[in-house]
């Protein structure tokens, strides 16, 4: 059985204060890998990425979303996407050990795709996005959530009017996001193309919207407007939403309105 020789990177996460020192650590880290390519494990016995499974059963959201789309949507995109990161992967093992989180970045580097970030970046987006939803979601959030929404977009209709605006005039395929902007501390509407996600600039996701032709068209047809509003109104979830955003202030002094914990 070969001998494995670990890679420690010279700098540590958690002294890096922002997302370029982070990735500048990821990458300090994937070029000692290159480095040392030839001493990669021989046992023949390597694990990657697993697909995981949406928190609900996958009828759970019709008649909004059906089984049908969800059949569709995580069994073969999502699944095509992991499968073919594993494919990237299995030929090498440089990027072997990365958080899903952290090979997303290094694969980003700086704005210069390498071949494994839109697969990487795909199935980040569509883990977050099936836990964007929940059965009986929409409707509004409450408490804490409102009132940072409401502080930061005037109202919550007026955040609304946004995101959809957000999803209709999003040329081509991509996703919309309510992200929380770390340097600005505030929330902010932003979209993606194809497979960008926005935690390679530093911002902290909060919901996320599918916005590829393929989420929707089973169900909508050509009705992308319905679909965003049947999200919105049906699909959304707000406990998601609040969680994570709980879990932001780890990172961002909001100040006023104190998101409560429990």
């Amino acid at each position: 059985m070969g001998s494995f020789t670990a890679i420690t990177p010279v700098c540590s996460f958690l002294h890096a204060n922002d997302l370029s020192s982070r990735i500048k650590c990821l990458n300090i880290s994937y070029q000692q890998k290159r480095r040392h390519e030839g001493l990669r494990r021989k046992s023949g016995v390597v694990a990657y990425y697993g697909l995981k499974k949406p928190p609900y059963n996958l009828d759970a959201l019709e008649p909004y979303m059906s089984q049908k789309t969800l059949e569709s949507h995580w069994g073969e995109h999502h699944k095509g996407y992991l499968d073919a990161l594993n494919r990237h992967l299995s030929k090498s093992d440089i990027l072997y050990g990365y958080t899903m989180d952290e090979l997303v970045k290094v694969t980003y580097n700086y704005g210069n795709p390498l071949p494994e970030f839109n697969d990487a970046a795909q199935v980040w987006n569509h883990d977050f996005f099936w836990e964007s939803m929940q059965p009986g979601g929409g409707e509004s959030p409450t408490l804490g959530l409102l009132q940072q929404i409401e502080k930061d977009f005037g109202s919550f209709p007026n955040f609304k009017e946004k995101f959809i605006e957000a999803a209709m005039t999003l040329f081509g395929s991509g996703w919309v996001w309510l992200v929380l902007k770390k340097k600005e501390k505030q929330l902010a509407v932003v979209k993606t193309s194809n497979a960008v996600t926005p935690i390679v600039w530093d911002d902290i996701p909060i919901l996320c919207l599918d916005v590829w032709e393929h989420a929707y068209y089973l169900d909508y047809k050509n009705d992308k407007a319905k679909y965003v509003n049947v999200f919105m109104d049906h699909l959304v979830s707000w406990h998601a939403a609040t969680a994570r955003l709980a879990r932001a202030q780890a990172f961002v002094n909001l100040g006023e309105p104190k998101i409560p914990v429990a």
